[in-house]
């Protein structure tokens, strides 16, 4: 287990982040939680790659180069930017724009990555 990986749970739908690793596993509702795999080859009809841009006093980023939808059923549930020393989130609901701006140089952004409700977890 390593630093900022994150973990799901297929029954009830917890999402964890790691911050600091400790135990090998974890387990949630009796069951071992799912790492989620970053994907950043997007072939589905939404675009799910997160777009860093830079803008006065930080970034924007921007859940694919396509909009992707914001509806009660399908939706991008957090946006992140990770730095050297920082990882910044943005919580996001059905309704919102799929995008989030954070007070850093792009220069510093390592990646950026976001949680599609649907389609799991995304790095740009």
């Amino acid at each position: 287990m390593e630093s900022k990986q994150i973990y799901y749970c297929a029954i009830c739908g917890n999402v964890i982040e790691v911050l600091y690793p400790g135990a090998p596993a974890l387990v949630c509702c009796k069951e071992p939680m799912q790492l989620l795999e970053e994907k950043s080859a997007d072939f589905a009809t939404e675009k799910h790659v997160p777009v860093v841009e830079a803008k006065d006093g930080g970034v924007m980023v921007t859940v694919g180069s396509t909009l992707h939808p914001m509806v009660e059923d399908h939706f991008i549930a957090f946006i992140e930017v990770v730095t050297k020393n920082l990882v910044l989130r943005a919580e996001l609901k059905p309704g919102d724009a799929p995008q989030a701006f954070f007070p850093v140089a792009k220069e510093d952004v390592l990646y950026a990555r976001e949680w599609c409700n649907k389609h799991g977890l995304w790095k740009g």
